[in-house]
């Protein structure tokens, strides 16, 4: 046999080597594949929009005709008298809609494409080797439906003694505060600035006519910018106080309403007190710029000066006390982050990088007397030689006591339910639109025909832990294609739990 021959044949047999080691290749990454989605990872469309706007359900993706202001709708296919969980691949008429920023109300028939909701992957089995962790977004079956899977916030644990009391989460008569990136998560638009309506003379903004809801109050001498809407200027002597306040009889009120749902329920919604303001402020020589909120009648500011002090203060009539107060460094060449929040019992003021809290204390009224019928107040304060942009004001998650259930939910206000051992509490983003544990006015079906008390979660219920949203609702790549195939890249984020504090 020549030399020629021989090496035709070690090449043959070099490929047939390569051919079948990419096919033991790709043999062994289809078992990993199959034991890690069928012990380790599951994928979950999200349905409905009980946890929005964390997660989102069929929704309509809708950018206010007025201002520009992206937001979600919900898609209710019982509305359309459809299927429970179908997606029309067809345009369906739209029911009316309101901007969370300007107010504009969308007129009601508008056709929109939907969109399907969210795609998540979940950690399976992680809770038998660890314990949830409060603020979790957990995946369970539903006690009254096993055969369902749900998807919840873990609220409480084992041994707990749970309380909804004005929209706040009581651990054991305790506030229970979220962590950061679980709270920066939760903040919802209630007023964006830098998004400016285009026919503000329209009667069509909460039902009358745009103005600028940041007005002057008592004389002050702010002023909105000759040449861009979006910038307040102030130039004033450094002694007396200016401000800016916010006002809901012109912008959108401080009641817990979601975009996501159905405005015909606006009304009737409680307010929520649990508020931040954020704004960038431009200094000119001796300033001092900051921000008030008002909550149960009591008014609270905060401020930064350009000598370098942070404080904090409770204001009473002419008179103010010190809550808090420190000496910062700050940069004031370059534009500065102004933020003042207060939730879950912490005032908090942030200004450029320096951090300035005030801790009321955990307990229920350690914030006053809680006086939920009395309306929030926010506004900007200043003096001196000013510019603020990019100003907003947000609101946090107020958990609902009613939603058209029970007559006396679960875990409310008056109503506490302390957990046994294995028994754990969840509840919705979408507070008032959320079928969870407050909601569960029957027992849960357990094996041998035995029952689970109303209102939790048992722990061989849980399935895992959500972690990442890894297809956001898509689009179509053109408008006939059957297939949402395009993602909607910006939205693919991890979705974040919580923590063992408090």
């Amino acid at each position: 046999m020549t030399d020629t021959k021989k090496n035709e044949k070690k090449i043959e047999r070099t490929k047939a080597y390569r051919i079948a080691e990419s096919f033991e290749s790709l043999i062994t990454i289809l078992i990993w594949a199959l034991l890690l989605i069928t012990f380790v990872i599951r994928s979950f469309i999200i349905p409905t929009g009980s946890m929005a706007d964390t997660l989102m359900g069929a929704h309509f993706k809708i950018r206010c005709a007025q201002c520009g202001y992206y937001y979600d709708h919900g898609f209710d296919p019982r509305q359309y008298k459809l299927p429970e969980n179908t997606v029309p691949a067809a345009k369906v008429p739209v029911f009316s809609t309101r901007c969370p920023s300007c107010g504009y109300i969308e007129p009601q028939g508008q056709t929109r494409q939907v969109a399907k909701g969210d795609k998540i992957l979940t950690l399976k089995s992680i809770y038998q080797f660890t314990e949830p962790k409060r603020w979790d977004v957990v995946v369970f079956k539903n006690p009254r439906e096993p055969k369902i899977d749900y998807i919840k916030r873990m609220i409480g644990k084992p041994g707990e003694k749970i309380e909804i009391i004005d929209g706040d989460v009581y651990i054991n008569d305790k506030i229970a505060r979220k962590p950061k990136k679980v709270q920066d998560e939760l903040w919802m638009p209630i007023y964006d600035n830098d998004f400016q309506p285009i026919k503000p003379q329209w009667p069509s903004f909460n039902n009358h006519r745009w103005h600028q809801p940041f007005r002057n109050f008592g004389g002050s001498n702010w002023k909105v910018s000759d040449d861009n809407p979006t910038i307040f200027t102030l130039q004033s002597n450094t002694e007396n106080l200016n401000k800016l306040f916010y006002d809901t009889s012109l912008g959108n009120d401080f009641r817990a309403v979601y975009a996501y749902n159905d405005i015909r329920r606006y009304g009737s919604r409680v307010f929520c007190s649990d508020l931040k303001i954020r704004y960038f402020a431009n200094a000119d020589g001796d300033s001092v710029f900051g921000a008030e909120l008002g909550k149960y009648g009591r008014l609270y500011r905060a401020t930064v000066d350009t000598n370098g002090t942070m404080a904090i203060v409770e204001v009473r009539g002419n008179s103010v006390e010190i809550l808090e107060q420190k000496t910062v460094e700050v940069n004031f060449d370059k534009p500065v982050l102004i933020e003042f929040s207060n939730v879950d019992h912490l005032l908090t003021l942030r200004g450029g990088d320096e951090k300035l809290e005030h801790d009321f204390g955990l307990n229920v009224t350690d914030t006053g007397i809680i006086r939920s019928e009395i309306e929030p107040q926010a506004a900007i304060v200043g003096t001196g030689k000013l510019t603020v942009s990019r100003i907003a004001i947000f609101r946090d998650i107020h958990y609902t006591d009613a939603a058209g259930g029970p007559q006396n939910p679960n875990g409310v206000e008056g109503n506490p339910i302390t957990l046994d051992d294995d028994q754990f509490f969840v509840l919705g983003d979408n507070s008032p639109n959320s079928a969870d544990s407050r909601f569960w006015d029957t027992e849960g079906i357990a094996n041998n025909g035995k029952t689970y008390p109303k209102g939790i979660v048992p722990r061989e219920y849980l399935v895992g832990k959500a972690l990442v949203v890894f297809w956001p609702s898509g689009y179509r790549p053109f408008e006939r294609f059957p297939f949402c195939i395009v993602p909607d890249a910006g939205k693919m984020r991890f979705i974040y739990g919580g923590s063992n504090s408090r």
